[in-house]
């Protein structure tokens, strides 16, 4: 309803800019951005990966390890205003680079805490949090200044699908790395840092331009931004909890029901036990953003010029659809129909990621869209995914693990 609510208000016409850059360069500069992002959610999701093996290796309960992800966002969050502000008014490209920087050289620092230093696991997690809100709030703007019109949307279709695929990428080389070397540090060494994120340094100084703002003829819809931001904030909060625990709860369904432990000796915790599920969730959510994200973007640019309002529409009938879908996923969790739930949900729930991110861009003048976006991934992840991993933590450890409702699911 929220997003459905600004309908009448998203659509105006929008004339293209010149940032006076040759298509290639804006090509050049898009990959550099989509290398990045890439590597940004790679990074952000290994942790969910190797949580089981983190959580035996510090000795911590579901609620303790949910403040790994939630320190990681209230950095980000409380940074993101900082960063915008700055995107608006100085050199967005080194900015970015600064950001990407300390990003690289905390998470790698990440591998090298041993058991009694749990407490600077969770430092170094806030100081990537802080790197990576440089990147996610000015990186959507340059895409904006280089590319207009129908083109940006498929541009930024493009940058936003590689979030899906970053996270399932994380998932997958997290537990993977972990279960050949059998131990969860090396996960944190050989995927981001240190070469992927030297890459990415390189990719950004060298080949990726910081174009001029450009002028675009359009009203500034307050009540929009507002709406959407509302409508995206709960989404996030149910994916931030999804995404965090997903792979976690379906190792522990398939244990709880006695099909991998006949003699009963396994734990939850097996490392090997949770990689197969990290693996088959992080398929289907690279799978799942892809043909969603491309789905969204595709219905978009087909019906925008006979439906005026069907950006906001695609948005709230996507998040809509996907909720039985999700919930048939968590209660059928102890059988394999449970993949085929997660999959439609997780399609539908992409679908609209870019489309919300385009809303945002032309609603806003562009000399005030970083600031515009750290607002927005301010409000989305303070209310959002900031604390629904640590509440569904919290909730687990009350109800405990002998409950026969959490034994049932």
């Amino acid at each position: 309803q929220a997003v459905c609510s600004c309908a009448p208000f998203l659509f105006h016409p929008r004339l293209p800019g010149s940032n006076g850059l040759h298509p290639p360069q804006r090509i050049r500069g898009h990959g550099c951005l989509c290398y990045v992002n890439l590597v940004n959610y790679i990074e952000r999701y290994t942790i969910a990966g190797v949580l089981p093996n983190i959580q035996a290796y510090f000795h911590l309960s579901d609620g303790t390890a949910a403040l790994l992800q939630t320190v990681f966002i209230c950095s980000f969050l409380l940074l993101a205003p900082v960063f915008g502000y700055l995107g608006d008014r100085y050199n967005r490209k080194y900015i970015m680079i600064a950001g990407l920087i300390m990003w690289t050289l905390t998470s790698f620092c990440c591998s090298f805490i041993t058991e009694s230093y749990f407490w600077a696991l969770m430092l170094l997690r806030a100081l990537v949090g802080i790197g990576e809100a440089s990147y996610t709030t000015i990186a959507p703007t340059l895409i904006a200044d280089l590319f207009t019109g129908a083109r940006r949307s498929i541009m930024i279709c493009a940058f936003y699908i590689l979030i899906p695929v970053g996270s399932g990428l994380g998932f997958i080389i997290g537990a993977g790395v972990a279960s050949q070397t059998g131990d969860w540090h090396w996960a944190f060494r050989v995927r981001i840092n240190p070469i992927f994120g030297l890459v990415g340094i390189a990719l950004l100084f060298f080949f990726c331009p910081n174009p001029p703002r450009v002028v675009e003829l359009f009203h500034s819809f307050t009540k929009s931004y507002m709406w959407s931001t509302l409508g995206i904030t709960a989404s996030t909060f149910n994916l931030g909890a999804l995404a965090f625990w997903m792979p976690t709860f379906l190792s522990r369904a398939r244990v709880f029901q006695g099909l991998h432990c006949q003699d009963g000796s396994c734990l939850s915790t097996d490392s090997r036990l949770s990689s197969g599920y990290s693996y088959g969730f992080g398929v289907v959510t690279i799978v799942t953003g892809v043909l969603g994200g491309s789905i969204g973007t595709l219905l978009s640019r087909s019906f925008r010029d006979r439906l005026p309002h069907v950006d906001p529409l695609i948005c709230a009938v996507g998040l809509l659809a996907s909720v039985p879908c999700l919930i048939a996923s968590i209660f059928t969790a102890s059988t394999s129909i449970a993949t085929v739930f997660a999959f439609l949900g997780q399609a539908l729930v992409a679908m609209n990621w870019a489309v919300m991110a385009d809303i945002l861009l032309y609603i806003v003048i562009p000399n005030r869209r970083s600031t515009a976006e750290a607002l927005q991934v301010m409000f989305i992840h303070l209310l959002g995914d900031c604390g629904s991993p640590y509440i569904v933590g919290a909730v687990r450890c009350s109800l405990g693990l002998t409950s026969p409702w959490v034994r049932g699911y």
